[in-house]
């Protein structure tokens, strides 16, 4: 694919973000768990335990021990693979660019889900720039692949059936895991479980809105062997390995917390996890690199220099 195109601008984007990011999550891991002192009568009548203890002292215990899991996450092993993407990215590398778009839709994701979600805190116009920041630097390392000669860096022998299959399985659990939670609460004129002292169930329009068509669209364009598919596909199992790792995180913080965590979500997840790494490497495998990402001359530049030396 050649030179990282936009290279200065998604370089600056980025390392704002992770500036940013880097201390966002570092005080958010900073608040210790203690036995919630208040609760909180929702609107619809529940009685919620707060926090109650440093920035998500106004979330329930359920949702800061979540967002405390994901700083976590974010801080062992978003950023570095943030890093790590950007630098294998800048060096003219395919995979690279593909993990940066991968590892960006993470930081979007979550700071889209912190700004819309959380209860009002100080950090909110943080949740904002990190929202913004990591929107256009996603958009910028999107536009920067050449679409055109997409299908010379992938090779034909990717295992569709498996790539796809989870793709069509990850939309499916979405779809089941959160229309269990919201349909029943339409039939019976109640709040869905979950909802708290929030407004709305953002999470849950995040996933329905963007994840769950992003993977049936490239679930099948895999199947049809579409390079935007395969593109599609590996951005979003990146995006998911770093999910499900803050999913599974979040699960062990929350029982932690002493809160309840079904069986089904507690075996499923990280067998999920396991599977999505398994998925991103079979994908990153068949991806084809140039050979002057390695650092040598080009096959152009070898020519040129040979017609120099005439």
């Amino acid at each position: 694919m050649g030179k990282l195109k936009f290279k200065k601008e998604i370089t600056w984007l980025v390392y704002f973000a992770s500036i940013v990011s880097l201390f966002v999550a570092s005080i958010g891991v900073s608040s210790s768990h203690s036995s919630p002192s208040t609760s909180f009568q929702s609107i619809q009548g529940e009685n919620i335990p707060l926090y109650g203890k440093g920035l998500y002292q106004l979330d329930s215990v359920s949702a800061a021990a979540q967002v405390i899991a994901q700083d976590w996450v974010t801080l062992l092993l978003g950023l570095p693979l943030l890093w790590f993407s950007l630098h294998w990215a800048r060096r003219g590398s395919m995979k690279g660019r593909i993990l940066l778009a991968g590892t960006i839709g993470y930081f979007l994701y979550t700071y889209a889900s912190y700004a819309l979600l959380l209860m009002y805190n100080d950090f909110f116009l943080l949740y904002v720039v990190l929202l913004s920041t990591s929107f256009f630097a996603f958009t910028l390392t999107m536009m920067s692949f050449d679409y055109e000669k997409l299908h010379q860096s992938f090779d034909a022998t990717i295992p569709v059936k498996t790539i796809a299959g989870f793709l069509f399985f990850l939309a499916f659990l979405l779809l089941a895991l959160w229309l269990s939670r919201i349909l029943p609460a339409i039939i019976n004129n109640t709040p869905p479980t979950g909802l708290e002292h929030y407004t709305t169930l953002v999470i849950q329009v995040l996933d329905l809105s963007f994840i769950v068509p992003a993977a049936i669209l490239s679930g099948v364009l895999v199947l049809r062997k579409h390079a935007f598919g395969y593109l599609l596909a590996t951005i979003l199992i990146v995006k998911g390995m770093t999910m499900l790792t803050a999913i599974t995180a979040m699960m062990a913080n929350i029982m932690r917390a002493g809160e309840a965590v079904s069986i089904i979500e507690l075996s499923l997840f990280p067998l999920l996890n396991i599977f999505v790494v398994y998925c991103l490497i079979l994908m990153l495998k068949h991806v084809k690199e140039h050979k002057s990402v390695t650092g040598g001359p080009s096959h152009e530049n070898t020519n040129r220099l040979r017609h120099q030396t005439r």
